[in-house]
């Protein structure tokens, strides 16, 4: 008597094959987006995380058709290749959606796939603009029994989370009442920020969003009081065009006594810079201060000296996993979400408010409900303030 088996790559990429009587309930997925995250989410969902089974990848980009027709674990996976995501939508059997886009289709794709039944997770942003997340929402809203969320992977990364329990379960500095956080991305010179830069919100929307979804996490969702920012252009003067800058710096005050500096850059020569500190009123935690690519120290006549990563994804490779299987176990177990849809929200009302205040040279302010109630908004589609030139 035969029976049926189904195949997933262990994190060695051994082909391993199980009776799919024996085998736990796995989520059929589909990727929409073959770009740098689209390939990657591909690859861990088809790696890293066992009961994921991507049954179908999308894209509108030729380059990325031809390339995943020729991708040898696509074909040893039986993976189909579509080109409209609507027809993907409809792949049979096909109960999720990983949504790897380009910023500005985010909410579209996210609604179409909530609407046509679908778990989704929708890579951050889910919108640069806040009513068209707030769509988002609301049709989560009307649905749910599926688990929707936009993925802030930081919040997976073993390092935080330790951070995280020191700060809030163990107490081990106090009160915590400050946060300084930077996100310093390696000079990039191919031009792929500057073209990037006029669909991504602007300089804080794109690097300091994590960061202040780390601030919510850590300061215990503070309610935000007011902000300023300020930036400069040292190597991308080209940005202009797009009212964006290549370094920048804001300060949120919230409500209670609490504050958060964030620094933002495009253009560190020593590689990606990510650290945060958290400081209470009993002491101080930090995390990777020194960033490091592994443990390798070199001793020679130049000193010590080690390897930085180059990019995010050295960095928080292991922690995208985790958000994915975490979201996985959301849906097979009718858990919630790991992180919901209105803290993105929230994180983004932020992130906006900054980035009015880098434009306009305003201070964005809210009440003590946390309603936005001045921002400089209104010069958003002028000038940028002298500070950003």
């Amino acid at each position: 008597m035969g029976y049926s088996s189904t195949k997933w790559a262990s994190t060695d990429g051994t082909l391993r094959y199980y009776s799919l009587n024996m085998a736990p309930r796995r989520v059929n997925i589909g990727v929409v987006g073959l770009g740098r995250m689209g390939k990657r989410h591909v690859h861990t969902l088809v790696s890293r995380t066992p009961r994921a089974n991507v049954v179908a990848v999308c894209t509108n980009l030729e380059h990325e058709l031809e390339w995943a027709r020729n991708n040898q674990d696509y074909k040893d996976f039986e993976i189909a290749i579509y080109d409209k995501y609507e027809d993907m939508l409809n792949h049979p059997g096909i109960e999720a959606v990983w949504v790897s886009t380009s910023t500005d289709v985010h909410a579209i794709q996210t609604k179409m796939g909530v609407q046509k039944g679908l778990h989704v997770m929708c890579e951050k942003p889910l919108s640069i603009h806040l009513e068209e997340s707030q769509e988002v929402i609301d049709i989560a809203d009307k649905h749910p029994h599926l688990k929707v969320m936009a993925a802030f992977s930081r919040r997976f990364d073993a390092s935080y989370r330790d951070a995280a329990k020191k700060v809030l379960q163990e107490r081990v500095i106090g009160k915590p009442y400050m946060i300084r956080a930077q996100t310093c991305d390696l000079l990039d010179t191919t031009g792929f920020f500057v073209r990037y830069a006029t669909r991504n919100g602007g300089i804080f929307v794109d690097c300091a969003i994590h960061d202040i979804d780390l601030t919510l996490w850590y300061l215990d969702n503070p309610v935000p009081k007011a902000c300023w920012a300020t930036g400069t252009l040292q190597h991308h003067p080209e940005l202009a065009e797009s009212n964006d800058v290549d370094n920048a710096v804001g300060v949120v005050e919230y409500w209670g006594g609490k504050i958060a500096y964030y620094h933002c850059s495009r253009t560190q020569i020593h590689g990606h810079d990510v650290s945060t500190e958290v400081s209470g009123t009993e002491g101080k935690i930090s995390v990777n201060l020194i960033p490091r690519a592994n443990n390798v120290v070199v001793n020679d006549k130049r000193g010590m000296t080690h390897e930085v990563q180059e990019e995010y994804w050295q960095r928080f490779e292991y922690a995208f996993e985790t958000e994915a299987r975490e979201f996985i176990d959301s849906i097979l177990t009718d858990g919630p979400v790991p992180v919901p849809l209105k803290t993105g929200q929230k994180v983004m009302e932020i992130a906006r408010a900054l980035q009015s205040a880098l434009w306009s040279g305003e201070v964005s302010r809210w009440n003590e409900k946390g309603e936005l109630i001045e921002s400089g908004e209104r010069k958003m589609n002028g000038a940028m303030n002298g500070h950003a030139k």
